[in-house]
């Protein structure tokens, strides 16, 4: 199966660099409407949906393959391998930016740098490291989506874009919950919240540009400096804005952190 269709894959502009846009759990690559467009006029962009999420061929979903974010790793590998040309910045939302990290472990200089929107490389608080959410706060999470997925959805839909003064990015976000399929979107929430990264991020020195939320419920403050002292080529930008999605309920602030941390990479090279 190729992978246009696997990963509903879409590329627009041009440019020297690729941009890569991956999108959260219960997203699609429409959620980056607000960003990606600002870029096509000097850089190639590819919109694409996870296998599981938006419009991916159903088909392709296996549930041992994506049992662990690896399996995503792989197929954007395969997606920088079809349409990558040039430099490749990864930009990954939420716990595709981890996809990402996996990515480059796996293939080593496959992306000129990340760009990394509300990440977390664990969710879970362990002992020093503050990650937002107790086990049995994951675990009552979980068992939520098992007992009751549209429940869930509309309960958590607020709280994930945390933007009060725009009802319709909340709607959106809880109709796109809705539009994948439960069992699915259970088995993705169940290895993104139990996944842990932290180890994948020692000695990782692609540069990084970590886009934080300045109140973020699902991945707090604490997050973004813990991976900012991890990283050791990472630049950290705090961004003034309530809830997980910034490229959206702030997109320009996130597009003009983007602009200006391309363009040092650029000026770097030179």
């Amino acid at each position: 199966m190729g992978v246009v269709n696997r990963n509903n894959a879409r590329v627009s502009g041009s440019g020297n660099t690729t941009l890569i846009f991956a999108h959260g759990f219960g997203c699609d690559q429409n959620m980056w409407r607000f960003i990606e467009p600002a870029f096509t006029r000097n850089y190639r962009t590819v919109l694409f949906d996870l296998v599981g999420s938006g419009k991916s061929d159903p088909s392709a979903y296996n549930t041992t393959k994506y049992a662990r974010l690896q399996g995503y790793a792989d197929d954007v590998l395969e997606i920088v391998e079809e349409f990558g040309q040039g430099r490749i910045v990864y930009v990954g939302h939420s716990v595709s930016a981890m996809i990402g990290v996996l990515a480059d472990r796996a293939s080593p200089g496959c992306f000129a740098s990340h760009i990394m929107v509300a990440p977390s490389p664990c969710y879970i608080n362990h002992e020093d490291y503050v990650g937002g959410f107790e086990r049995r706060d994951i675990d009552a999470l979980l068992k939520t989506m098992e007992e009751n997925y549209l429940g869930w959805a509309s309960t958590m839909a607020p709280t994930i874009m945390g933007t009060p003064g725009k009802p319709e990015l909340v709607e959106e976000l809880n109709n796109s919950f809705c539009r994948n399929d439960p069992e699915i979107a259970r088995e993705f929430a169940r290895v993104t919240f139990l996944s842990d990264n932290r180890q994948d991020l020692i000695g990782l020195d692609t540069p990084c540009l970590i886009l934080q939320s300045s109140d973020d419920l699902i991945a707090p403050e604490t997050v973004g400096n813990y991976m900012h002292r991890v990283l050791p080529r990472s630049t950290l930008r705090i961004i003034d804005n309530v809830g997980h999605c910034p490229h959206m309920s702030t997109p320009g602030a996130i597009a003009d952190a983007m602009r200006e941390f391309l363009g040092d990479l650029a000026e770097a090279d030179k």
